[in-house]
């Protein structure tokens, strides 16, 4: 017998290149979500806003799924992408997706508290580090907002950080499905 001549079969299968769908859907996730991260933290360091514990549960979707974004991005564009690396990518995606569609819920659920349509946690409330002395207690009143977990603090455009949030998580989820739906159809536009 033979080796097989064929260009897709024998010891070294040819390996279809990665959908460019998927890279830039990906690369977009990673991209709006560092974004939508830097711009959480930034009201929080540089406008004073102390997040509720709602508000800090909303960011781990960020913590889990964007590693997980970079890894499946790393996983198409290393080398060539063969079937074990293009699943490996596509399994991440979908739970990228998962995981940041949870952030939507968490997101719509705190909206709807600040809005009155259900009602929100009853242990929720901003929070910071006891202060040093009661002079320090005085200025740290002052100077500190701090977030209810039903009370928006901030709209733009009709939708507070939790609004936002939601839209955003949403968005992000809806890209990683698409990334992965890309990955499975396998299609290089």
């Amino acid at each position: 017998m033979t080796p097989a001549t064929s260009r897709d079969t024998g010891p070294f299968p040819r390996t279809r290149p990665v959908p460019a769908l998927a890279v830039r859907a990906a690369v977009l996730l990673i991209v709006g979500g560092l974004a939508s991260i830097m711009t959480a933290w930034g009201f929080q360091l540089i406008g004073g806003y102390v997040p509720c514990k709602l508000c800090l549960e909303q960011r781990i979707p960020y913590y889990v799924g964007l590693p997980l974004a970079v890894l499946a991005l790393a996983l198409m564009l290393g080398g060539a992408a063969g079937s074990v690396r293009r699943t490996a990518a596509m399994l991440l995606l979908l739970a990228v997706g998962a995981v940041f569609a949870y952030g939507a819920a968490l997101g719509i659920y705190q909206a709807g508290a600040e809005w009155g349509f259900w009602a929100g946690p009853s242990d929720c409330g901003g929070g910071t580090a006891a202060p040093g002395s009661a002079a320090n207690m005085l200025n740290a009143l002052r100077s500190t907002r701090v977030v209810s977990c039903t009370e928006a603090s901030w709209r733009m455009f009709g939708l507070s950080f939790a609004g936002w949030n939601a839209v955003i998580s949403a968005g992000l989820a809806l890209l990683a499905l698409a990334a992965a739906a890309a990955l499975r159809r396998g299609t290089s536009s």
